[in-house]
C-alpha cells in the first residue's frame, strides 16, 4: 500500500489535500508540494488570496518557500477530488467553559466526507484527546461519504509539532509521530512523511497512543511552568529574585530549567483541557493537571496586582496613571495573539480605568482590535508610571537601561515578565 501510494503521488495520478492553511497546515503543504501535487484548502477567502500572491500573512514562512512547488490554494470544495491523502490541520481550541471546541474539526471532516473517494487515507494532525479521531471524526467521514470505513478508506493520526517563531526546531528536523488504523496504513503514512521529515518518524503503537503523546507533551510543559510560577509568587513574598534561584539550582545536573511566565497560545494553555475533559468523562477528575492550569491562568492577576500596589504606594490615582505594555502576542517574534495572556493583563488594567499603551511591532493591529477590542500605539511615548515588558520580541532586547528610564516618571517601575533586563540595576525593577 505504501509503495503504491507514493508512486501514484509521484506520477501525479493522485494528490494530497491539506485542510487548513494555518501555522500547521501551510508548512506541511509546502513541504509536500516540493515532491507531489498538493491542494491547500481553507475557508478563509482573504487568506487564500494572500497565499495566491506567494506570501504568508503570519510571516512565518519566507516568500521563497512558495517557489518551485506544485500547490493549488483554494477555498473551493470542488477541488478536493482525486485525492489519495487528506491531512487535517485545523484549530482545536477550547470554549469559554474550557471544554474542547471540536467544531472546526467536525466541519473539516464533513468537507472531506463529501469528497472522499475509495482508497483514500485521512490523516489528522490537529491536537485532540485520545480516542477523538476514531470516536468523533470517523463517524462523520462515514456519514457524509456513504463509504464503509476499513473497506473503502482508512484513517491515521500524526500530531503536529510546529513551534511558531522557532527557526531551530523546524518541520523537517523534528521527529514526526505517525500512526495508522492498520499496519498497511501505518506503512503508507510513515513512508509519506519520511519524504519530507529528515529527522525521521516514530511509529506509535496506535492512533490513541499518538493522540496521547501529543497531549502530554504540552501538559508536561504546562505543569513545569505552573510550578515555577507558583514558586515565583512565593519567592516574591520573601523578596527573593526567582531567576537568581533558578540559576543557583540549575548548577545541579538533574535540575530542569523551566522559567515562570504567562502561558498562552494555542497549545500549552489549551491542550491540557482536552485531556482533563476526557478524563472526567471517564469518571476521574485530574488534580495536578487542573491545579497547574489554575495557577497559569491566574498569573496575569498577580502581575496586575503588582502594578496596582506600585501605584497605590506612590499615591497615584488609577485614572491618572499611564502604563506601557511591551508586546501583546502570545510569544516572542510572532504575530499570533490567540489565547495571549498579555491580553488578560491589559484588559484587567483597563478595568481600573488605567490608560494602557500597547506597543508591539509584530501584532496585526486589525486582528487585535477585532478579537479583543484593544488598540496599539504606533510609537512609544513617555511619562509612564510603569512599564510591563511582557513579550521578548527581538526589538525589545536591544533597549538600554537609559532608554527605559527616560520612558518612565521618576518613581516608575519596570515589571520584567521575561527577565530581559535582569542586569539593569538603576531601575525600580521587578521580575517574575
Amino acid at each position: 500500500m505504501g509503495g503504491m501510494l507514493l508512486q501514484q503521488l509521484k506520477n501525479e495520478e493522485k494528490k494530497i489535500a491539506v485542510i487548513g492553511m494555518g501555522y500547521v497546515g501551510l508548512p506541511i503543504a509546502l513541504a509536500f508540494a516540493k515532491h507531489f501535487h498538493v491542494v491547500g484548502f481553507d475557508i478563509d477567502k482573504a487568506l487564500i488570496e494572500t497565499l495566491h500572491q506567494g506570501k504568508d500573512p503570519r510571516e512565518e514562512i519566507q516568500d521563497e518557500e512558495f517557489q518551485n512547488v506544485k500547490i493549488q490554494f483554494t477555498k473551493n470544495e470542488d477541488d478536493l477530488k482525486d485525492i489519495s491523502v487528506y491531512i487535517v490541520a485545523v484549530p482545536t481550541p477550547v470554549t469559554k467553559l474550557k471544554s474542547p471546541d471540536l467544531r472546526p474539526l467536525i466541519s473539516a471532516s464533513k468537507t472531506i466526507g463529501r469528497n472522499l473517494e475509495k482508497g483514500a487515507i485521512v490523516v489528522y494532525e490537529s491536537t485532540v484527546y485520545p480516542g477523538c479521531t476514531q470516536e468523533e471524526c470517523l463517524p462523520v467521514l462515514e456519514e457524509h461519504s456513504n463509504l464503509r470505513y476499513g473497506d473503502d478508506f482508512h484513517i491515521a493520526y500524526s500530531p503536529e509539532r510546529i513551534n511558531p517563531g522557532d527557526k531551530v526546531h523546524t518541520l523537517s528536523n523534528t521527529i514526526k509521530i505517525v500512526s495508522g488504523d492498520t499496519s498497511d496504513t501505518l506503512d503508507a503514512v510513515a513512508g509519506l512523511y519520511e519524504v519530507v521529515i529528515e529527522a525521521g518518524v516514530h511509529r506509535a503503537a496506535s492512533i490513541k497512543v499518538a493522540e496521547a503523546a501529543k497531549i502530554i507533551e504540552n501538559a508536561q510543559r504546562d505543569l513545569n511552568i505552573a510550578f515555577m510560577n507558583e514558586i515565583s509568587i512565593i519567592f516574591d513574598l520573601m523578596n527573593i529574585n526567582t531567576l537568581d534561584v533558578i540559576e543557583a539550582a540549575g548548577t545541579k545536573w538533574n535540575f530542569l530549567k523551566f522559567y515562570p511566565g504567562l502561558v498562552g497560545g494555542h497549545c500549552i494553555g489549551v491542550d491540557p483541557y482536552y485531556l482533563t475533559y476526557k478524563s472526567e468523562q471517564l469518571g476521574y477528575k485530574p488534580e495536578i493537571i487542573l491545579a497547574g492550569r489554575k495557577v497559569n491562568d491566574n498569573l496575569s492577576k498577580h502581575v496586575v496586582n503588582k502594578v496596582l500596589g506600585h501605584l497605590e504606594g506612590n499615591n497615584v490615582a488609577f485614572d491618572q496613571s499611564k502604563i506601557l505594555v511591551l508586546g501583546i502576542t502570545f510569544k516572542e517574534n510572532v504575530s499570533d495573539i490567540r489565547n495571549s495572556k498579555v491580553v488578560d493583563v491589559v484588559q484587567e488594567l483597563q478595568h481600573y480605568n488605567i490608560q494602557v499603551d500597547v506597543y508591539d511591532p509584530y501584532v496585526d493591529v486589525n486582528e487585535l482590535e477585532k478579537s479583543y477590542h484593544i488598540s496599539t500605539v504606533p510609537e512609544i511615548g513617555g511619562g509612564y508610571q510603569a512599564i510591563i515588558a511582557a513579550v521578548k520580541h527581538e526589538e525589545f532586547t536591544t533597549f538600554s537601561e537609559e532608554k527605559l528610564k527616560t520612558l518612565m516618571v521618576e518613581n516608575g517601575m519596570l515589571l520584567d515578565i521575561k527577565s530581559m533586563y535582569k542586569n539593569f540595576k538603576g531601575l525600580n525593577y521587578w521580575a517574575l
